[in-house]
């Protein structure tokens, strides 16, 4: 599941587009060990158990973004799936929750704009995750109908929304953090998603930020040409680091929501590790360091999470380099030290 899908029209007609787009890889995924959860989860999963989460968020989504919902709909339509199993596929994450076992990693991610970084705004990161999700990767050219804004996001499997840029020069990246209660609200890539669709700038996306629910416990980097903020979110609390420069792995910053970190010491010492080196490598890069020299830095270890061969276990299955000021979204699918750059750019209206 490669290459750019466009999405344009109603809520419902882009989700008929992309499922329609998808039939085939959808399903099979689905069949999977229902979407690969059953090879993730000590316990077996089944989609009529799942029912009641889902419902629940379900209506969360439909009350916060039902624009969303019902792209969620035409998702279903358009691939021949039942609206549960569509759902799904975005509910993923928030159905593994959280477990306290030893990882390598979840992400390493950056951002640079303002300042000296001034005409060169970035937002990089890798994308760590389990599932072995390198084959399940599409760009989202979305375009939604009576709207001069477009966007290009980063999905995976179905999902409407991951990372990823719009025309009004906002990028968003995210990180994975540990801790509070998940319960039924907006999941965080749909957050990012409707964030893109309806915010021209940070100081926008940080204003809607303030009134969602978020289902879950996230980091999200923010980045448009002047700024660069890092908001971490830990339940109902939501804190707030901006700087010409930003990085973030996957333990809290903020003191005040670091005592509520659940990660494992194990997964902490990775998740330190990383963010020094992302700090040491971006202080050799020049400001004006081009998208290659942002690839060789996500490339290193122990930035880049290798595949061990466990299906369970977090590895770097794309990096991203995000240029908010040119409207390119730069992708290497899988290992980046091992793929080629694929390059993505917002079509004019």
């Amino acid at each position: 599941m490669t290459g750019r899908l466009l999405l344009e029209g109603t809520a419902f007609e882009r989700g008929e587009q992309h499922g329609r787009s998808l039939a085939g890889e959808l399903r099979a995924f689905l069949d999977d060990g229902l979407a690969r959860l059953n090879h993730l989860t000590a316990t077996p999963l089944t989609l009529d158990g799942l029912r009641p989460r889902i419902d629940a968020y379900r209506a969360a989504v439909e009350a916060a973004t039902p624009d969303l919902a019902a792209e969620v709909e035409g998702l279903a339509a358009g691939a021949g799936l039942s609206p549960a199993e569509a759902w799904l596929l975005q509910l993923r994450r928030e159905i593994m929750g959280y477990q306290k076992v030893p990882t390598a990693g979840d992400c390493t991610t950056y951002a640079r704009a303002g300042g000296r970084y001034t005409g060169h705004p970035v937002l990089a990161q890798t994308v760590d995750l389990n599932g072995n999700l390198d084959d399940a990767i599409s760009v989202l050219d979305v375009a939604p109908a009576g709207s001069a804004r477009r966007s290009l996001v980063l999905s995976f499997a179905g999902l409407l929304g991951y990372l990823g840029l719009n025309s009004d020069g906002l990028a968003i990246g995210i990180n994975l953090v540990l801790g509070g209660d998940w319960r039924p609200g907006l999941p965080p890539y749909l957050a990012i998603r409707h964030l893109l669709d309806t915010a021209d700038s940070v100081t926008r996306a940080l204003e809607l930020l303030r009134g969602m629910r978020l289902a879950s416990s996230r980091s999200l980097t923010l980045c448009d040409r002047e700024r660069a903020v890092c908001v971490e979110v830990l339940g109902d609390e939501l804190r707030v680091r901006e700087g010409y420069q930003t990085a973030h792995t996957n333990h809290f910053l903020d003191p005040d929501l670091a005592r509520g970190d659940e990660l494992n010491v194990f997964a902490r010492n990775s998740s330190v590790r990383r963010l020094k080196e992302a700090e040491a490598g971006l202080a050799e890069l020049d400001p004006a360091a081009g998208p290659e020299e942002h690839f060789a830095l996500l490339s290193r270890p122990p930035i880049c999470v290798p595949d061990e061969g466990d299906i369970r276990r977090e590895r770097t299955v794309a990096a991203v380099v995000l240029l908010p000021g040119r409207g390119e979204l730069h992708l290497r699918p899988g290992d980046p030290s091992r793929s080629a750059t694929q390059v993505f750019g917002l079509r004019p209206t």
